[in-house]
């Protein structure tokens, strides 16, 4: 087995048959069926059936794929890492996350990490659930998840932090809102919530139902960052994880603490083995991260003050640990 035959194998696999592998290759069909059947002989056994004049993946060719993706990834790296003198000025982070997740924190790690490594390239996957972030690092598509449960399947899993929601609630609504906001209170509220299918969703479905709150939806939404406008606007509340509530309170909104409080851990996932290099430097980076903003929310604890305030005094000594001053970036952070 060879490199050529690996980047030949998975060419067919993403351009779904021979004819469109050899264009995007450019070489010959024939050349490109010769080389499948060499390896397939090495190996010992068939990668793909032929049926009529078209080819499916066979059980092995399907066990090949992640394997593959994974060696070409190291290659490449490796082939970078030659031609670049320094440390981490090139690389490529295949990411999967949740799409919640994929907005705030990953999006924050990521434009920290390339502040410090301009040459390195990043792309992200969403998944809906924990489910489709997983099968995005089981077949090598990406090389780490971020997701908030464990994963399953014979991936590793490393818990990084616990994130805490809050209730976001109108402009001038401080009258009509005690602190903490007991979920039961809820029954008649309207919510904007995520769209229906995603892990979020459910959560906050399951935390509202048992307390006794059957959720009546005002607006359902993909994007998360929308729900921020759409409460400002006063059509309904919201639940946001902490973090991103302290930018919606310095926009004029009301925060509550919620009881019981819910909050989900945050996990991130691998293929069992090492991670090539700069998608270890860039968990890594992560992780001294959310140090920074664990140690800056406990240097605020304590002092009387609502959990919303501490959060965004916390969220300015993190701000200034995290990123140097010269190159700041908007207002970073992750939740809580």
């Amino acid at each position: 087995m060879n490199l050529r035959q690996l980047r030949y194998f998975l060419a067919i696999v993403d351009h779904g048959g021979v004819h469109r592998a050899a264009e995007a290759l450019n070489i010959a069909q024939s050349s490109l069926s010769q080389t499948i059947r060499a390896l397939e002989k090495d190996l010992g056994t068939e990668l793909f059936h032929r049926i009529g004049r078209g080819i499916v993946l066979a059980p092995a060719g399907e066990g090949l794929v992640g394997p593959a993706r994974s060696v070409l990834r190291e290659v490449n790296n490796a082939e970078r890492a030659v031609t670049e003198i320094a440390s981490l000025r090139a690389g490529t982070i295949d990411i999967a996350a949740l799409s919640d997740l994929a907005i705030d924190p990953v999006s924050t790690w990521l434009a920290q990490f390339l502040t410090r490594h301009p040459g390195v390239h990043c792309r992200v996957e969403e998944g809906d659930n924990p489910a489709a972030v997983a099968e995005l690092v089981r077949t090598g598509a990406c090389e780490l998840g971020f997701v908030s449960a464990p994963a399953s399947g014979g991936l590793e899993s490393t818990e990084l932090v616990e994130q805490t929601f809050v209730l976001i609630c109108p402009p001038g609504s401080e009258e009509r809102w005690p602190n903490p906001v007991p979920i039961s209170a809820l029954r008649d509220e309207s919510f904007v919530l995520a769209q229906q299918g995603t892990g979020t969703r459910e959560y906050f479905e399951q935390i509202l139902r048992e307390n006794g709150v059957q959720p009546r939806i005002a607006v359902e939404i993909r994007q998360r960052e929308a729900i921020l406008p759409l409460v400002l606007s006063g059509c309904a509340v919201g639940i946001v994880p902490l973090r991103v509530a302290v930018n919606f309170w310095q926009r004029g909104g009301v925060v509550r603490e919620l009881d019981p409080l819910p909050s989900t851990k945050i996990y991130a996932i691998q293929r069992p083995g090492e991670l090539t290099a700069v998608s270890a430097e860039f968990l890594a980076a992560a992780q001294a991260s959310l140090e920074n903003w664990v140690r800056a929310v406990e240097a605020v604890d304590g002092d009387g003050r609502p959990l919303i305030e501490r959060a965004a005094a916390a969220l300015d000594v993190w701000d200034h640990r995290a990123v140097p001053r010269t190159t700041r970036i908007g207002q970073p952070g992750p939740g809580r």
